[in-house]
C-alpha cells in the first residue's frame, strides 16, 4: 500500500509514499498494515494500526498507534506497508489489477507468445513489467501505448511494443562510396 519515507514533526508522524490509487479506502482509521522490514528490526513480524492520514502540502503523513515520538517514527523509515488481501478478489477499479494477478501471465505480441511476466516494479512515473523471454528479461513500461489488453481469465497480456523492445534491431550499414 505504501512505503514510509521520513519522520514528520516530533509526535511520531511519518510521511508516506502511496502505492494505491485509493488512499481514502485503504488508509482509514483502524486499518492495519503488515510491515516489510529487515529481520533485525524491532518491527519485524509486527503490524501497524493507522490512527489518521493527513495531507500536508499535498504530502500524505500517517499517524500510527504506538508510534508516539520522532525516535519511534525514525525506526520505521523505509518500511513497506502491506495489507491482507483475498487473492481471489478482483479490483473494483477499471483497468486495475493486483500484482499477483499479473505475475505469470503469458505475454502475446501479434498473437504469438513472447514471454511471461515475472515481476512488477512500481515507480513514480509508471509501473515497469519484467517479461521473461527465451533470450532474457525485457523491461516493458506498463502504459496503454504498449499494453493493449489484459485478460486475467485467459492468463494473457497483449502488447504492441515499439520495434526493438523484444528483438535486436540491426543498425543501418553506412554506405561507403565505391572506388
Amino acid at each position: 500500500m505504501g512505503r514510509l519515507t521520513k519522520a514528520h514533526g516530533l509526535k511520531g508522524a511519518i510521511k508516506v509514499e502511496l502505492y494505491t490509487d485509493a488512499p481514502e479506502k485503504r488508509f482509514t482509521p483502524g486499518a492495519t498494515f503488515s510491515l516489510q522490514v529487515p529481520t533485525s528490526s524491532d518491527w519485524h513480524g509486527k503490524k501497524l494500526e493507522l490512527i489518521e492520514l493527513k495531507f500536508y502540502n499535498a504530502q500524505p503523513v500517517a499517524f500510527f498507534k504506538d508510534v508516539n515520538d520522532r525516535t519511534a517514527a525514525e525506526t520505521l523509515i523505509k518500511a513497506i506497508l502491506w495489507i491482507d488481501q483475498d487473492l481471489d478478489q478482483e479490483s473494483d477499479e477499471e483497468d486495475a489489477w493486483f500484482d499477483h494477478q499479473l505475475v505469470g501471465l503469458r505475454v502475446l505480441r501479434d498473437g504469438v507468445e513472447v514471454g511471461t511476466i515475472s515481476q512488477i516494479d512500481h515507480f513514480p512515473a509508471q509501473d515497469l513489467l519484467t517479461v521473461a523471454t527465451s533470450t532474457g528479461d525485457v523491461l516493458v513500461p506498463f502504459v496503454k501505448a504498449i499494453v493493449a489488453s489484459v485478460d486475467i481469465k485467459a492468463g494473457t497480456m497483449t502488447v504492441t511494443p515499439p520495434l526493438g523492445l523484444f528483438e535486436e534491431v540491426a543498425e543501418d550499414d553506412e554506405t561507403q562510396p565505391e572506388e
